[in-house]
């Protein structure tokens, strides 16, 4: 009788196993023609619907409204110093960010995770909480700005404290997104190039820093693409003088409170047309770093 249990099984199981091999481990999630259509779906409701709406809002004005509206003086103005400072800042963002990343991974030091936790601040902290704090700061009567404006050296309300809040909201995104790599780096390769005659400088240009560029590269555009859409830690500190320390979001706040929605909507085209361009030549760049570091 069990012999005969015995000699059934592999044919009961059989089936089963063909339906494995066949149809392959079952999925926590469904196949991919669902996914792919959830995903759209998403992308459409929260991504692509209010963009084409965008568009379309601004498709209202005619060729001469849409020019006079995109380049007046003062919002051109605002194009340079958002734009300017946001590159600005994403720069420096992305060396101290490298440094900083740099220093938590390879060293360690009392109150390691207290630094560690301190790079997530401007994460938690509201952006408006960091303006004020700024200002409170670099203002003429605050900590710092009262050592500084005796020699000259003037920073809030000026285009300056614009860089100084930019770089403040910008250096985690180069931070937390460079430090898994440091982390996940082969030290064999540095030890081998240390072995083979290698200085530091030679060991970092040669073997660090092509694993780390393209992450490096990404950090920087995160910063960047952060710090041209800012408008809460920036509004306190930059001073708001049309033509000087104006930035482009207060533009577009300052249309929509005038009911000139199509005017807001055209300056956010602007700004959303070239914030993509540049984004797109930085993820090139990302990309051929990457297939270079490869070969």
């Amino acid at each position: 009788m069990s012999g005969a249990v015995t000699s059934a099984l592999p044919s009961a199981g059989a089936p089963f196993s063909r339906a494995n091999r066949a149809g392959g481990a079952k999925r926590v999630l469904p196949g991919f023609h669902i996914t792919l259509g959830f995903s759209i779906l998403y992308l459409s409701l929260i991504v692509l619907i209010p963009l084409s709406a965008l568009v379309f809002k601004t498709f209202t004005l005619s060729w001469e409204q849409f020019w006079v509206a995109v380049t007046a003086p003062r919002v051109m103005a605002s194009y340079r110093l958002t734009f300017g400072a946001s590159l600005l800042a994403a720069i420096v963002n992305a060396v101290f960010g490298l440094l900083v990343a740099w220093v938590l991974v390879r060293y360690k030091f009392p109150g390691k995770r207290i630094v560690d936790a301190l790079v997530d601040l401007p994460f938690a902290l509201p952006t408006a909480v960091a303006g004020i704090s700024l200002t409170a700061l670099l203002a003429g009567n605050g900590w710092i700005g009262q050592l500084l404006e005796p020699h000259g050296i003037k920073l809030a309300f000026t285009p300056a404290g614009v860089v100084i809040a930019l770089i403040f909201i910008g250096l985690p995104f180069v931070v937390r997104t460079v430090q898994p790599v440091l982390e996940d780096a082969e030290k064999e390769l540095e030890e081998a190039a240390t072995s083979l005659g290698a200085t530091r400088l030679q060991t970092f240009t040669k073997v660090i820093f092509p694993s780390i560029a393209p992450a490096l590269l990404t950090g920087f555009a995160m910063a960047f693409a952060r710090a041209i859409g800012e408008y809460g830690s920036v509004i306190f500190i930059a001073g708001n003088m049309p033509m000087i320390s104006e930035i482009t979001p207060l533009i577009i706040i300052g249309k929509l409170e005038q009911y000139d929605y199509a005017g807001a909507t055209a300056v956010a085209l602007v700004m959303l047309v070239i914030s993509f361009v540049l984004l797109l030549v930085i993820n090139g760049l990302q990309a051929w770093q990457r297939r270079r570091s490869g070969s």
